[in-house]
């Protein structure tokens, strides 16, 4: 009896060293994923890292760190100040100088009190995915604007107008209402 009650304390033991162990690595790897990027990018906010704790004893004993989430809370997007929400995914990336990663997700959200007050329509709400702008005598009908993002620039594309409880398409529209719309909303994005 003797015998199993101190081997179950051993084995206890040893238990609780192997995951505190393995959880004090985790914090002092993301800790430095965390200073890397604050050094990168100084003028982010909120920023936290993480990586699984399945992946510590690859992420220790390789080249590379198999796999890490990185979140921003605020970050100002290049040449415009649009402050965004930042999420990166990265995997298989080097521990060597210059660092490269296997594969980078990275999504960024713009708050849409930001998108309503840089699209610089006067009455435009957000409604779904789309933008929704008064249009026509006495605002009686509605312009549906959705996102595009094409070489580093976010503008607002025509969908359709619905005028008196039927919709117009854009197709069915003048050429250039498109890139009008599109010229008045674009911004540059640059990350």
């Amino acid at each position: 009896m003797k015998r199993k009650y101190v081997a179950f304390i051993a084995l206890a033991s040893t238990l609780v060293l192997i995951g505190s162990g393995a959880v004090s690595t985790k914090m002092l790897m993301t800790s430095r994923i965390e200073a890397q990027i604050k050094s990168e990018l100084p003028k982010a906010s909120g920023v936290s890292a993480s990586i699984p704790l399945a992946d510590i004893p690859q992420n220790l004993f390789s080249g590379t760190i198999r796999s890490a989430e990185i979140n921003i809370d605020k970050y100002a997007l290049k040449g415009s100040n649009t402050e965004s929400l930042i999420a990166i995914k990265l995997s298989k990336v080097s521990k060597s100088k210059p660092t490269i990663a296997g594969s980078l997700d990275v999504v960024a959200t713009i708050p849409a009190a930001t998108i309503l007050k840089s699209s610089e329509f006067s009455d435009a709400q957000i409604v779904g995915n789309t933008l929704q702008v008064a249009v026509g005598a006495g605002g009686l009908g509605k312009a549906i604007l959705v996102p595009k993002f094409s070489n580093n620039q976010i503008y607002f594309e025509l969908k359709g107008i619905f005028i008196f409880g039927g919709e117009i398409p854009a197709s069915s529209l003048p050429a250039d209402a498109q890139s009008q719309i599109k010229s008045r909303s674009v911004r540059e994005l640059n990350v």
